[in-house]
């Protein structure tokens, strides 16, 4: 058997690796990218989340006086035409802003920057922005924190299973987090920000819910299997294995959305 220090040191390399992960392909995390126009290399970065308090701002830096633009956006998911918006200059900046909308409320957006004759898309595809109210930091900050300790204990039980360690404490503890950062703090920060407790089975398919539901199930189901002083070792590595996967599906991927059709 592993050192412990060795096992929680395998344990947080892979937390930290799952939730950088998750997060950078999540739904809401910024589009990055370059664009060539006019011979000069354009970058940008464009919000995909933003309150409800107020517009969202979009802004691209364009350094050339002679670069213009304009922004399309539109409801999503809806069937209406595109509005359009010129960009207005402000030093080196280039920015439009987007509509307020409800809570839960999507809208796709696309730039095109002009230099005489030539024109670019920013991004290639139309980017999409989700509106939210403000979540207090006493549910937010606490909700994160249980979620990424109980994919740690998660993954440190799994390690300790396969190496023959003592498993127990650990599964009790990785259900008591998933519990409280899954079913107690992500309702009332999933109401906070789109006025809904619950958007998972069997009122949705909010992959954030149900991808929780399933990995309180599978540790509630190894919790179960280590009563009576067993090892069950077989049952925590699959919950371990369980939680890392449905870990790795993007955060907020079929979320709560308003559809305008």
């Amino acid at each position: 058997m592993r050192k412990p220090w060795v096992l929680w040191t395998i344990a947080l390399a892979v937390t930290l690796v799952s939730a950088v992960y998750q997060r950078m392909t999540g739904p809401t995390y910024p589009v990055r990218g370059h664009v060539v126009l006019g011979g000069q290399d354009i970058a940008y970065r464009l919000e995909r989340s933003h309150e409800t308090g107020a517009e969202q701002v979009v802004q691209i830096r364009v350094p050339d006086a002679s670069v213009t633009g304009e922004m399309s956006w539109r409801r999503y998911p809806s069937s209406e035409a595109f509005e359009k918006v010129p960009l207005a200059r402000k030093a080196d900046l280039l920015e439009a802003a987007l509509p307020r909308q409800p809570p839960a409320g999507k809208l796709e957006y696309q730039i095109r920057l002009f230099r005489g004759e030539e024109r670019v898309l920013v991004p290639p595809q139309p980017a999409m922005t989700r509106f939210k109210d403000s979540v207090a930091p006493w549910v937010l900050y606490p909700h994160i924190l249980a979620m990424f300790l109980g994919m740690l204990w998660s993954t440190r039980a799994g390690l300790a299973a396969v190496t023959g360690g003592n498993t127990r404490v650990l599964a009790i503890v990785t259900l008591a987090l998933l519990f409280v950062g899954g079913f107690v703090l992500g309702p009332l920060m999933q109401h906070q920000a789109f006025g809904q407790w619950w958007t998972g089975v069997p009122f949705g398919w909010d992959l954030t819910d149900n991808k929780t539901l399933i990995a309180l199930a599978a540790w509630g189901f190894a919790a179960w299997q280590l009563r009576g002083g067993r090892h069950a070792r077989v049952a925590v590595v699959l919950a371990s294995l369980v939680t890392l996967a449905v870990f790795a599906i993007p955060h907020s991927v079929w979320g709560s959305q308003i559809n305008w059709r």
